[in-house]
C-alpha cells in the first residue's frame, strides 16, 4: 500500500498520472464513486477478506477514516489523499469523520492489456 495526496500527482494528464503510481499497470478496468454517511462503515462487509489481483486506487473526496490492511487498523486518511492498494492486499475502509465518507475507487489494468483491449 501506498498513500499519496493530489499535489503529489505530477501535472500533465492520464499518462503521467498513472506513471506516478507505478509501472507496469495502464488504464482503467472499472471503477465508480461511493458515499457512505454513517461513521463505522466498513466496506465490504459481507467479507473478512478482500483482494483483488490488480492495484485498486482509492481517491478519498470528502471524509476521512481508517485504512484495514491485510488484518491491520491503522492507516489514517482524509480527503485529498490517494491509496493505491496492490495486488493481493487484503483491504477495507472504514469511515469514522463526520462528515460523510465520499471516494473514487478503479481497478487498473496490466499495460499489456491495453494492447488486447477492443
Amino acid at each position: 500500500m501506498r498513500k499519496l495526496s493530489l499535489a503529489d500527482l505530477p501535472d500533465g494528464g492520464t499518462p503521467a498520472t498513472l506513471a506516478a503510481i507505478g509501472r507496469g499497470w495502464g488504464p482503467v478496468q472499472r471503477g465508480g464513486i461511493s458515499r457512505y454517511d454513517d461513521p463505522g462503515h466498513r466496506t465490504h462487509p459481507e467479507s473478512d477478506v478482500h483482494v483483488h489481483d490488480v492495484p485498486e486506487i482509492f481517491t478519498i473526496v470528502q471524509g476521512a477514516g481508517v485504512l484495514e490492511l491485510n488484518g491491520s487498523a491503522g492507516t489514517r486518511f482524509t480527503a485529498g489523499d490517494i491509496l493505491i492498494i496492490e495486488p493481493g492486499e487484503n483491504h477495507h475502509l472504514v469511515s469514522d469523520g463526520d462528515v460523510p465518507l465520499v471516494f473514487t475507487w478503479m481497478h487498473l489494468s496490466p499495460v499489456d492489456a491495453e494492447s488486447t483491449a477492443v
